[in-house]
C-alpha cells in the first residue's frame, strides 16, 4: 500500500491533520474549502492501536474527510531517522485497517511553532501542555494546504 504521491492527493475536501508523536497523537482538521486547519483534539497511545484508529477514523468520517496530511519527522538535516520509521509503520496500519490517501508533510519545528502561537495568545503553561500536540497538527496541516495550493 504505497504513500498517496502529492499530484495524486484528493484536490478538494475536507482533510485530517495528524502530529504523531510516541504517546498520543494531535488531530487537527480542515474543512472542504481547505483555508485553515483547526486543533480537533489529542488522541492518547495506549498498549494497542486499534481503539486509537477507531477514534481516528470516527473523526475522518464525522468531517467526511478524504485524506490525512501525517507529520513526518525529520532530522534537521533532512534525512529519517527511528522516529520517521515509526511513522511510517503509523501509516501503514492506518491503511492498512482502510485505504485512504495519506501525504506526508515535514513536521520539523511545528511543535515549537504552535508553542509560539499558544505563548503569544497568552494561554497558561496547563492550557499549552493540553492543546500542543493538536496545535501542532494544526501548523502541520496549515503547512501542507499552503504547498498543496501552491501545486494547483
Amino acid at each position: 500500500m504505497p504513500i498517496t504521491a502529492p499530484d495524486q492527493f484528493p484536490k478538494t475536501g475536507a482533510l485530517i491533520g495528524i502530529d504523531p508523536g510516541t504517546k498520543t497523537l494531535g488531530i487537527a482538521s480542515a474543512d472542504g474549502l481547505r483555508m485553515l486547519a483547526s486543533p480537533v483534539e489529542t488522541i492518547p497511545r495506549g498498549k494497542k492501536l486499534a481503539p486509537v484508529l477507531d477514534r481516528l477514523f470516527h473523526l475522518y468520517d464525522d468531517r467526511a474527510a478524504v485524506g490525512i496530511v501525517m507529520g513526518l519527522p525529520l532530522n534537521m538535516d533532512g534525512s529519517e531517522g527511528p522516529r520517521a520509521q515509526s511513522v511510517r509503520a503509523l501509516a501503514w496500519h492506518i491503511m492498512k485497517r482502510r485505504d485512504v490517501p495519506i501525504l506526508f508533510q515535514d513536521e520539523r519545528l511545528s511543535t515549537v511553532e504552535a508553542e509560539n502561537a499558544m505563548i503569544e495568545a497568552e494561554l497558561s503553561r496547563k492550557r499549552r501542555a493540553e492543546r500542543i500536540d493538536a496545535s501542532a497538527a494544526a501548523v502541520i496541516l496549515n503547512d501542507a494546504l499552503q504547498k498543496l495550493a501552491q501545486d494547483k
